[in-house]
């Protein structure tokens, strides 16, 4: 099979089960941002070296897949496969206990910033919060999305915030917080 098909040259696309629809539809942005975020996550992966760290990455990468074939399915056509249970989520709140036992506790605003694995873990956290903006919108356009696709997004938002954090302080390197910036002399 030929990665070029030439049928998606007029600004069109096919969803799972054949349905064309417009490339720039809700339902395209939506899928099309989770895999722009689990392509960051690839990035993240490559300045990652911790064993358990990494091992978590890839499983949030093949969910991510997963969550990304489940937007590309117009379930009032065709039923969309499960994407996320319960428990998926649950794995994403015991992985960010787990980081935060080792953190100490945050009482300010922190800059994206640290070193290079931690500000790739903040452009993960930014990309995962536009994806659950753009699932959020596709969802005001009436498809049905499971709530769980949506919590598990939003879990994972906080995830790499706080693998940001865990990043910069196995580096000895402190969170850098946010100050409001002096007001000029009228």
């Amino acid at each position: 099979m030929k990665v070029y098909t030439k049928t998606g040259d007029k600004g069109q696309t096919s969803l799972v089960g054949g349905q064309r629809v417009s490339k720039c539809c809700e339902r395209i942005e939506s899928y099309g941002t989770v895999d722009e975020l689990n392509a960051q996550v690839g990035v993240l992966l490559a300045y990652c070296h911790e064993k358990s760290d990494r091992k978590f990455l890839i499983n949030v990468q093949r969910k991510l897949f997963v969550v990304g074939g489940y937007l590309a399915t117009d379930n009032a056509t065709q039923a969309p496969i499960a994407a996320v249970t319960p428990e998926m989520v649950e794995a994403i709140e015991h992985e960010i206990d787990r980081l935060e036992a080792i953190l100490h506790p945050l009482h300010a605003f922190i800059l994206p910033s640290g070193t290079r694995a931690a500000v790739f873990a903040h452009v993960c956290r930014t990309v995962c919060r536009r994806a659950e903006r753009t699932i959020l919108r596709l969802v005001e356009t009436g498809a049905q999305v499971d709530d769980n696709v949506l919590a598990y997004i939003n879990r994972l938002s906080d995830y790499f915030f706080v693998l940001s954090r865990k990043l910069n302080h196995e580096d000895g390197v402190e969170d850098v917080v946010w100050q409001k910036p002096a007001q000029p002399a009228q």
